[in-house]
């Protein structure tokens, strides 16, 4: 059985979802971002305190297919821009139209019905969000760091950084409180 879980788009909600179902004496396969594949079908009794538990972490239980294929859109981008080793080497509408095998117009059309952006404005900030957390790091350099997200230039990079935060990366660096947003908020 598989079931369908919102805002889990970090490892450390994959821990918690494991741990909840351990929990709950649930059996699972796969744990994957937004996703869990479940051994047994539940009941009424055990899915009523899977959402309870889940609730209890922020995360919460989807039912409508809609909203469920919003949540893997952003799934797929959230496993792109922050955790891939590396980024695909196709274009991002060929990526995500593979990944989650729809049509890409289809995808985009419901994306931007329902989040109000699109899903290239929701990849840039992603790919934002991500350089913050690497300048944070200070392991690497904006060449570099433009290099790893396939931005075109550093210039374009911090051109859009600055379009986006109202900082320049450089800027963002020396702020005392760097702030960065949660993935799940974006």
């Amino acid at each position: 059985m598989k079931i369908f879980i919102k805002y889990m788009v970090s490892l450390r909600c994959k821990m918690v979802v494991k741990e909840e179902l351990k929990k709950l004496g649930l059996h699972f396969i796969v744990v994957d971002l937004g996703e869990v594949e479940i051994l047994q079908d539940l009941n009424d009794s055990q899915l009523d305190a899977l959402k309870i538990a889940l609730n209890n972490s922020g995360l919460e239980l989807m039912d409508d297919k809609r909203s469920i294929l919003i949540e893997k859109i952003k799934n797929v981008i959230v496993e792109m821009v922050h955790y891939a080793d590396e980024f695909p080497k196709i274009n991002y509408s060929d990526y995500i139209s593979e990944k989650l095998h729809y049509d890409y117009t289809y995808l985009s059309n419901l994306f931007s019905e329902v989040k109000g952006i699109t899903i290239q404005q929701y990849i840039i900030l992603q790919k934002i969000e991500r350089v913050k957390e690497l300048l944070l790091y200070e392991e690497l350099n904006l060449t570099e760091i433009s290099y790893l997200l396939q931005y075109s230039s550093v210039a374009h990079l911090s051109n859009q950084f600055k379009k986006i935060t109202g900082l320049t990366p450089s800027q963002f660096k020396l702020l005392k409180n760097r702030h960065r947003a949660p993935i799940e908020d974006i």
